[in-house]
């Protein structure tokens, strides 16, 4: 399935998964989240990210960061949309 906006689904991904308090969540790998990522752990908003291969697919496992068990990030959206 071809994927219109990969960076909106990974921070979906992202803001869902701190809302079911989860430890981490996947996301298809590519070099454009993985930069993202990458600003997003340098600035501290999460813990950290690896890429893993799972069934023969890249994937990137994203680590999330919590305080005093609330998500670091507070609000995630997409401002500018591809269009």
């Amino acid at each position: 399935m071809a994927l219109t906006d990969p960076l909106g689904d990974m921070l979906t991904r992202i803001r869902n998964g701190q809302q079911a308090k989860k430890d981490s969540v996947l996301s298809p790998a590519s070099r454009l989240r993985t930069n993202v990522l990458e600003v997003l752990q340098r600035e501290g908003y999460i813990r950290g990210f690896t890429e893993v291969e799972k069934d023969g697919r890249k994937e990137i496992d994203v680590e999330l960061k919590y305080y005093d068990g609330s998500p670091v990030i507070s609000e995630i959206r997409r401002i500018s949309k591809p269009g």
